[in-house]
């Protein structure tokens, strides 16, 4: 259950990318509305790591490595090699217009946040979100009722928190199947003479054992594929050929970048 009204219960959750999320009501946000931006994607800039859904692993694997992560193997698009560096935003806070861009960032600045007291989901806006403003071109209410804007934004966060739990029991699937395995992701730089280098750990990840899947009985195989699990984990396992790309994007981005100041 979803709601857009104000609550006196506490809010569960911390959120990549929201600085100040508050539960979206008329009496608090009624003037309020939405500006188009002049870096619109520089909240993403500093973070290499973004959350995915399972559905989304075909269309990002076209652009960068999907891999899982920590404990809960939460699968995530790799857009950088360093923490605070994002290889698909531009300084002037524009994305690639070549790259997938993910739900997760697509939804911002609205977010759904758990009220436990009531047993609900509650319809959130992150107030730092730069291009909210009172008197905003595009409002978030009118009349005292949310917008046509709000209520679009609404639906996607439903339908994100809908491929959310798909995710969820997605990953659980694969680990009751045990085909998760441990990979690195390194690089071989070459010498000034031509040979190679020492080899640098780029990353440590969870992923798909492609030799796990191969000794799955046929029957669980045909399983997988005709609920489309395998079809995601064939997009995954192709999307780990993107480390060599954010290797070369990472050079690009190093030689383009202004010298430093002279102290």
């Amino acid at each position: 259950m979803s709601d857009t009204q104000a609550t006196d219960s506490p809010l569960s959750g911390n959120v990549l990318f929201y600085s100040k999320p508050e539960p979206l009501n008329a009496d608090t946000h009624g003037k309020l509305g939405v500006n188009q931006a002049e870096k619109p994607y520089s909240f993403v800039s500093g973070t290499n790591l973004v959350p995915l859904t399972v559905t989304e692993f075909a269309p990002a694997a076209l652009s960068f490595p999907v891999v899982f992560l920590g404990q809960p193997k939460s699968p995530v698009a790799v857009m950088g090699l360093r923490q605070d560096q994002n290889l698909f935003v531009t300084e002037g806070g524009q994305y690639q217009a070549s790259a997938y861009l993910p739900a997760f960032v697509r939804r911002y600045p609205f977010v759904f946040a758990n009220d436990d007291q009531n047993q609900r989901m509650v319809l959130c806006i992150d107030r730092a979100a730069p291009f909210v403003a009172e008197g905003g071109t595009v409002p978030l209410f009118e009349g005292g009722k949310p917008s046509g804007f709000t209520e679009q934004a609404m639906k996607f966060c439903n339908d994100f928190e809908t491929e959310r739990q798909r995710t969820v029991r997605f990953v659980e699937m694969l680990e009751e199947l045990d085909l998760f395995e441990v990979k690195e992701a390194n690089f071989t730089p070459r010498n000034p003479d031509g040979t190679p280098g020492q080899v640098q750990r780029l990353a440590e990840y969870h992923a798909v054992s492609e030799e796990k899947l191969k000794k799955l009985p046929a029957k669980k195989l045909a399983e997988l594929r005709d609920n489309g699990a395998l079809g995601q984990i064939y997009a995954h396992l192709v999307s780990l050929l993107g480390w060599d790309r954010l290797v070369a994007m990472t050079f690009e981005r190093a030689n383009t970048a202004p010298p430093a100041a002279n102290a």
